[in-house]
Parts: C-alpha cells; sequence; structure tokens
C-alpha cells in the first residue's frame, strides 16, 4: 500500500504582491495549495514545507528577512517537518529524502514555487530517487522570463515546465481532479 506526501515548495512571503519577488497567479496558486494541504491533513498523508533561505546579499527569500518566511496559506502545524534549504533542489543537502522515507512515503504531491525553478527541481529529484510523483500545477506560480531580448509570459513558462514534468517524471494534475481522485 502506498503512502503520500505533500511536499510544499517555497510558498514564502517574498513571492506574494507586497514581497520582493512577485510571481504571476500566487494568491490563486497558494488558494489551490492550501486546498490540498487541508486534505493531506485530513487524509492523515504527511505534509513537508520547504523554506529556501538565500545570503543577506541575495533579491528574495535573504536570510532573516520577513520575506523568507512561509505565507500564512501555507503555514505549517505543529508537528510538521519544516526543511530549510538553500539550494534549488529541495533534496540536494538536506533531510528531505530522508524524512520520507522514515515516514514510508511510496508517492508525493508537489505543489509551490517556482515552476521552472525549485518545483521542477524536486519534481525530478523525486522521480530519481523513485518516489512516484504528482505534481499539482494550479497550486505552482512562476514569472515572466527572458531569452534573448524576448519576454516569455509566465503562463507559457508555466505550461512549458508542466508539460515537461509530464512527459517523463510526474503525473501533472489539476487541484480539483487531484482532490477528487
Amino acid at each position: 500500500m502506498s503512502k503520500r506526501a505533500v511536499i510544499v515548495v517555497d510558498i514564502q512571503q517574498d513571492y506574494f504582491p507586497d514581497g520582493r519577488w512577485p510571481l504571476a497567479g500566487v494568491e490563486a496558486a497558494a488558494d489551490k495549495a492550501a486546498a490540498v494541504i487541508g486534505a493531506a491533513r485530513s487524509a492523515g498523508d504527511l505534509v513537508v514545507h520547504i523554506r529556501h533561505e538565500a545570503p543577506a546579499e541575495a533579491p528574495f527569500f535573504a536570510v532573516g528577512t520577513p520575506g523568507a518566511e512561509i505565507h500564512p496559506k501555507a503555514a505549517p502545524l505543529p508537528g510538521e517537518p519544516v526543511i530549510t534549504k538553500t539550494e534549488i533542489n529541495a533534496f540536494l543537502k538536506t533531510p528531505l529524502d530522508e524524512t520520507l522515507k522514515q515516514a514510508g512515503v511510496t508517492d508525493v504531491a508537489i505543489v509551490g514555487s517556482m515552476s521552472h525553478m525549485c518545483v521542477d527541481a524536486a519534481s525530478r529529484a523525486a522521480a530519481d530517487l523513485g518516489y512516484k510523483v504528482t505534481v499539482i500545477e494550479d497550486a505552482c506560480a512562476t514569472h515572466d522570463l527572458e531569452l534573448n531580448g524576448r519576454k516569455v509570459p509566465a503562463a507559457d513558462v508555466h505550461a512549458a515546465f508542466m508539460a515537461a514534468l509530464g512527459f517523463g517524471y510526474a503525473e501533472v494534475k489539476t487541484a480539483d481532479a487531484f482532490l477528487g481522485a
């Protein structure tokens, strides 16, 4: 029998409208993530919070700043693991894999930010480590990027990364489809 965990990746203050690095659609994505987190808690699934911490001179998530704190929409409950990372990949140089294995987790659902960075890295790493991965696409957010002077809208960045993950690393679902399953 499989055991599931929800990995909540970097839903932190700096990604919200008053933060240093606001993302497109972050409020709606955080609301979807909160629904997934609530359902996981009700089902008795493990909820693991990932919090990125950067050096003081970083443009966002600078150590000791309010922006590095987890947003209230995704706030951990007492007893839920909070893993602080300093790399893009939530599994790299952290106890995340050990935490999941100790709990007997085989399946992970991933929500959070940014779609094209930390969500992508965590999803690929989880799959490489043998977990069955589901990414809740509308519970993730990102921002516009630029390549060679061409603006790539956040919606296109998000869609490209979700499509790539769905191609070989994860099952990609909406929150409603995931919660209805």
